[in-house]
């Protein structure tokens, strides 16, 4: 089959030609000089055996021949482009455009993304931050995750992704130069905060007591991710939320000294777009995998703190 087929790219300029009645219309439509065209041209009329055009004085002419092959493989190269199409939108839907805030997406999501692209590397994730309450007439995502339910579209139907505590952490080098034994022992250390998060110390004050004095040293930074750094460098203690934390834990970069202490946070919600793709399940299956991975390896790391706590 491949063999009987005539040159594809001669079969495209007499096709170009013959809509435009002109080889320079051709040339000029295809990027091509006028002798490429017209070579072309002759190279298909003998591979068919037949004239396709009467050259007239600046106009071309379909032969009776020439109009009959044109409209049949005028056909089969508009199937070819709809095939092409169609095959190109399919690979396009296997994308998932993930709608997170920053700080989300920089110390939750990013950091366990790789394990996703390793399990589904036909699936290409497309992560798209923004602080705009969600909306998907606006935006157009297919999965969006935001902490609370504040001003969320009443066409997305948000539900609850997990749940999320505010805990002390400082780096374990710190605390051995100066323990803290209790939560009036944080007078003596360095409070750091984030300007995104700049009401946690008052809430927690709040909650549990021990107002900051005005003599209470503090740092703050512009985004949480460098309270983290701050923190593990061993500048002083931060509230963080427990979904911010990742491996630090486990990994001792970090420690939680009054584990004990935590403070409940608006829960993380999700919501999916209209028409729910078969990649966007699979992300969603992952997603609620990791999160149960991620609540069993909270509580293996937590558990031993807190009973040296007691």
């Amino acid at each position: 089959m491949i063999n009987s087929l005539p040159p594809l790219n001669a079969v495209r300029a007499f096709t170009v030609a013959a809509h435009h009645q002109s080889i320079t219309r051709a040339a000029q439509a295809l990027h091509v000089s006028h002798s490429a065209v017209s070579r072309h041209i002759k190279l298909l009329e003998e591979h068919l055996g037949v004239l396709l055009f009467e050259r007239r004085i600046r106009q071309l002419v379909l032969t009776p021949a020439g109009q009959q092959y044109f409209e049949q493989v005028s056909a089969g190269l508009s199937q070819i482009a709809d095939a092409t199409a169609t095959l190109k939108q399919h690979a396009s839907l296997r994308t998932v455009t993930i709608n997170v805030r920053p700080t989300f997406a920089m110390l939750w999501l990013a950091p366990r993304l790789p394990e996703f692209v390793a399990l589904h590397p036909d699936i290409q994730p497309n992560v798209v931050t923004s602080t705009q309450a969600p909306d998907h007439a606006r935006d157009g995502f297919d999965v969006v995750i935001r902490r609370g339910r504040d001003g969320w579209a009443p066409a997305i139907d948000a539900q609850v992704l997990f749940e999320d505590d505010l805990v002390l952490v400082a780096a374990p080098s710190l605390l051995e130069r100066l323990a803290l034994e209790d939560l009036d022992a944080l007078s003596r250390h360095t409070l750091l905060t984030a300007k995104t998060r700049r009401e946690d110390w008052h809430h927690w004050a709040r909650q549990f007591g021990g107002a900051q004095s005005e003599t209470q040293a503090t740092l703050q930074f512009d985004h949480m991710h460098l309270v983290l750094q701050a923190a593990a460098q061993g500048l002083g203690v931060a509230l963080c939320p427990t979904s911010f934390l990742g491996d630090d834990l486990s990994n001792e970069r970090l420690t939680c000294p009054l584990p004990q202490w935590r403070m409940p946070l608006p829960r993380y919600y999700y919501g999916v777009a209209p028409q729910v793709t078969a990649q966007t399940q699979v992300f969603l299956d992952w997603l609620f995998s990791r999160i149960e991975q991620d609540a069993t390896q909270a509580d293996r790391v937590c558990a031993p703190i807190k009973e040296a706590s007691c």
